[in-house]
């Protein structure tokens, strides 16, 4: 196993890293130490094929300038606060109106914007990275100087273990999640309405037209939500269901999962083979089909626009802090934030 280092850009005065760390059965993993966003996933097709399957730019300019969160590490809190404030303890904090009324993955300098220091985990059979920021107190306007954790973790395996950590000296919020768009096709052959998705989830959280939940949890039965069989993204693409159609013809929602503890998500495409296996200790995952990722700019040579990536985003639900029903996303000095997601890649050889 292998890991090596290069300047990417430069950001705010400070150098940009790019660091790819390879497993032994040639998966490469490539991040950088700003938003600790995943630039590159290149694995094997069913044929032995290395190809991209993420979303990023070639040049570091185009993150800040275009990246609608491409690979990136979303917080204090990922999702959507709805009035861009809250309050804990009687006191009203207000935060960044990013998406005017409403506050979105953390705010303007969000954990996606900001430089992280790295250091460089080594374990049997496992390399990776270990990134650290401090959010001071008051940053984007959320309470307390907020220690984050993030580490990703190649094995041998294939498998790309992302864990959270995160402490703070003052009664916050925090739910972390990572935003990439995977497109199993590799380098972006096709889009993702052909992609096959399968869990165990039995709700999913109803959204209003300004996108934020309203705090009604519907059935997945009978509905182009349930993936407990297994479905195409395009079913959801293609429908006339109404929360489908509300959020840009597609998916942009939280799907809770039907049990607690470890949970299984599958997502496949057939004509590479690729299947990328994911486990999450957390409460629900958004489904986001890039409905809106029509823009005037080029993802590595490919002309954005919509179904082109899938986002899993395994989290708490979205402004669950104004939500006393849903799992808590407050944390206390004296407990320790923590969350887990595994990505393994494998290949169906069986073909079609």
């Amino acid at each position: 196993m292998k890991m090596e280092k290069q300047l990417f850009g430069r950001y705010n005065g400070a150098d940009v890293i790019e660091y790819s760390f390879s497993n032994d059965s040639g998966m490469t993993v490539s991040c950088i130490n700003f938003g600790c966003v995943i630039t590159k996933i290149i694995v094997p097709d069913r044929n032995g094929k290395l190809e991209n399957v993420v979303l990023g730019f070639e040049s570091f300019e185009d993150y800040p300038k275009y990246s609608p969160y491409f690979g990136a590490v979303c917080g204090r809190v990922a999702g959507r606060i709805k009035g861009a404030s809250f309050e804990l303890d009687g006191k009203e904090h207000v935060l960044a109106q990013n998406e005017a009324p409403n506050h979105l993955h953390g705010g303007v300098k969000g954990f996606d914007s900001v430089i992280w220091a790295t250091e460089k985990v080594e374990e049997e059979n496992a390399i990776g990275l270990k990134f650290h920021y401090r959010s001071p107190d008051g940053e984007e306007g959320y309470p307390g100087n907020l220690d984050t954790i993030v580490t990703y973790l190649l094995t041998n395996d294939n498998e790309l273990k992302v864990t959270y950590e995160a402490r703070t000296d003052k009664k916050t919020v925090v739910n972390l999640t990572n935003h990439s768009y995977f497109n199993l096709s590799g380098n972006i052959k096709r889009d993702c309405s052909g992609h096959v998705l399968q869990l165990d989830s039995d709700r999913f959280l109803e959204l209003a037209p300004d996108l934020m939940p309203t705090g009604k949890m519907l059935e997945t039965a009978n509905t182009p939500f349930d993936f407990t069989a297994g479905r195409k993204l395009k079913d959801g693409m293609e429908t006339s269901y109404p929360q489908n159609v509300l959020v840009g013809k597609g998916y942009d929602h939280p799907l809770i999962f039907s049990k607690e503890g470890n949970n299984r998500i599958v997502l496949s495409e057939e004509e590479s083979g690729r299947v990328l296996e994911m486990t999450t200790d957390q409460p629900s995952v958004v489904l986001y089909t890039s409905n809106m990722l029509d823009g005037e700019f080029e993802i590595s040579g490919v002309k954005a626009r919509n179904y082109l990536g899938v986002c899993l985003e395994t989290q708490g639900l979205p402004d669950a802090i104004h939500h006393p029903s849903f799992p808590s996303v407050t944390l206390n000095p004296e407990d320790v934030y923590r969350a887990n997601t595994t990505y393994r890649f494998l290949t169906n050889t069986l073909g079609v």
